[in-house]
């Protein structure tokens, strides 16, 4: 690097003045904690909620309920690094707070009870003032749980990855992703007290959330359980917005839903009311449709649960990141890498996902033509698609930030398998 001389009265007049120093880069924002919840009804539909086109996070998409932990209701998030990006009491009592506050579902037990988990029921009233309150501030979440005897059900959330904002964004957040499994049996769904809970799948209908109105605006304006392949068809369709980390994460629970069959048509009005002298063999037939959808329905969550636990995905920290050195596809995608933790983790051995990328257009409106890709796979397709010599330089890209990771993650070995 030239050196240059410091300007003072001797310095020749001839010589070129001093380069204009580099502006510094800020360091990147320091990430909020915050949880989430992908909610699964006793049907095994996801809950997505739909934000206002103002919201300051993720507007006009469909997301998961969640927000920000908040020490007045959750607790501390510890200051120490390793302990500030892993579950713990303060994320659980966000996720199970901020899905009260935004879909009026209260994932919380009555003290005592035992067996089988059921959801404790409360007022629809009381529930919706006390929606308003938490939110407003004005009563703590836990005043509130231990007026109407209940605790909230935090052993029965799932950890299911955590992300992390990446250091361009300037708004970053450390999220705590959680499944919660509502319980199977079919009253859960019909005859709770939360309106917020569609009661059919009709594709055109939406429940509206009551939610609080606070600074004069809300967040969501409607919620509904869909399966989760039918959030992903509609992403695909381009009828609804889903970022990289609620698609990602709806693909994987996809994997484990058996797309249900067309339901039979509903038997004749006679049919409920026979009469004396009728057979009741149609009584056997229904019963037995009953247990056939409860077992088809615990089969997919125990495949889903073993699928989360076995591969450790409570474990795995995400913060994407665009490789190929931010060269598009030559179908005008990005590729986003999820095995990166984010630059707070590095070192530290938490790592993300390797095998999977993400496939994106980010457009004005938000992303679009989001799809989940093998890595390996996504790279063969684009060398075929631009041939050898373009494919080889975006494949070079991707290696070398691939090789930057790893060097600083202390697992180099794996480089060997790249070249």
């Amino acid at each position: 690097m030239p050196q240059f001389r410091s300007t003072s009265s001797s310095t020749s007049s001839s010589s070129p003045p001093p380069l204009p120093q580099k502006k510094k880069k800020s360091p990147p924002s320091p990430p909020r904690p915050s949880s989430s919840i992908l909610l699964l009804s006793p049907t095994n539909e996801v809950l997505l909620l739909h934000r206002v086109q103002t919201s300051s996070s993720f507007p006009s998409a469909h997301v998961f309920p969640g927000g920000n932990c908040e020490a007045f209701h959750d607790g501390e998030v510890p200051a120490d690094v390793d302990a500030r990006h892993a579950d713990g009491p303060a994320y659980r009592w966000a996720a199970v707070r901020e899905c009260f506050e935004e879909s009026g579902i209260l994932l919380a037990r009555r003290e005592g009870e035992e067996g089988e988990c059921r959801l404790a029921r409360v007022e629809a009233g009381e529930m919706e003032r006390a929606r308003k309150e938490v939110h407003a501030g004005t009563r703590r979440f836990g005043d509130v749980l231990a007026e109407w005897g209940v605790t909230p059900d935090v052993d029965n959330l799932v950890p299911f990855t955590r992300w992390v904002t990446p250091t361009n964004v300037p708004k970053r957040f450390t999220t705590q992703m959680y499944l919660y499994l509502m319980p199977l049996a079919a009253a859960a769904a019909r005859e709770g007290n939360n309106p917020s809970l569609p009661l059919d799948h009709d594709h055109d209908h939406e429940a509206v959330i009551p939610l609080p109105t606070p600074d004069g605006g809300v967040e969501h304006t409607a919620a509904r359980f869909a399966p989760a392949h039918a959030w992903l068809d509609a992403a695909r369709a381009g009828d609804i917005i889903l970022f990289p980390p609620q698609f990602f994460l709806l693909h994987l629970v996809a994997q484990h839903m058996i797309k249900p069959s067309p339901p039979p048509p509903h038997p004749p009005f006679s049919s409920f009311c026979p009469s004396p002298s009728s057979s009741s063999s149609s009584s056997p037939s229904s019963s037995q449709q009953q247990e056939q959808q409860h077992s088809l329905l615990q089969s997919q969550r125990a495949s889903l649960l073993s699928f989360v636990r076995e591969g450790r995905w409570g474990e795995k920290c995400i913060s994407p990141s665009v490789v190929g050195g931010g060269r598009r596809r030559s179908d005008g995608r990005l590729v986003l890498a999820l095995d990166k933790p984010g630059p707070e983790l590095e070192g530290s051995g938490r790592e993300g996902v390797r095998d999977h990328v993400v496939l994106v257009d980010f457009r004005k409106e938000g992303p679009r033509r989001v799809e989940v890709g093998l890595r390996d796979e996504v790279l063969a397709e684009e060398r075929r698609a631009v041939g050898e010599q373009g494919g080889r330089v975006w494949m070079q890209s991707w290696l070398a930030a691939d090789r930057a990771f790893l060097d600083t993650s202390c697992i180099s070995r794996f480089v060997r398998g790249c070249d």
